[in-house]
C-alpha cells in the first residue's frame, strides 16, 4: 500500500512539474492542479491511513496508534478548497489574457514572432 500511495504521489508531482514547464497557459493551470493532487495526497498519507478508526480520542483510547490523525484532514480540506478558488482566478485571468493578447502561450507571443 505504501508503495503505490508512493508511486501515485511521484507520477501526480511529475506530471504536474512537466506540465508546469509548457508553453500554454491551460497546461499550466492543469499542471499546478496536479501539483496539488500531490500535495494534497502526501499530507493526507502523513495522518495514518487507518480504515474504521475514530477520528479523535475516546475514553479508554489513549494509545495514538488506534485512532486517526484529524489534523491533516483538516489541512487537506482547506487545501482543496484553496485549490479550488486559485485555480478559478487563474482561469479568469488566462481569458482576460487570452482577450487581450490574442494567444494562450504564457509570454503571450506565438513561437517565431
Amino acid at each position: 500500500m505504501a508503495l503505490i500511495l508512493a508511486l501515485a504521489i511521484g507520477v501526480l508531482a511529475a506530471a504536474g512539474t512537466w506540465l508546469l514547464l509548457r508553453p500554454r497557459t491551460f497546461q499550466v493551470i492543469i499542471g499546478l492542479c496536479l501539483l496539488s493532487y500531490a500535495v494534497n495526497i502526501f499530507i493526507f498519507s502523513m495522518g495514518r491511513l487507518k480504515s474504521a478508526a475514530p477520528p479523535v480520542t475516546a475514553a479508554g483510547l489513549e494509545d495514538p496508534a488506534l485512532y486517526a490523525d484529524p489534523t491533516p484532514q483538516a489541512l487537506v480540506l482547506t487545501a482543496i478548497v484553496i485549490s479550488f478558488a486559485l485555480t478559478a482566478l487563474f482561469l479568469v485571468v488566462l481569458l482576460a489574457s487570452r482577450g487581450v493578447t490574442g494567444s494562450d502561450h504564457v509570454d503571450g507571443r506565438e513561437p517565431g514572432s
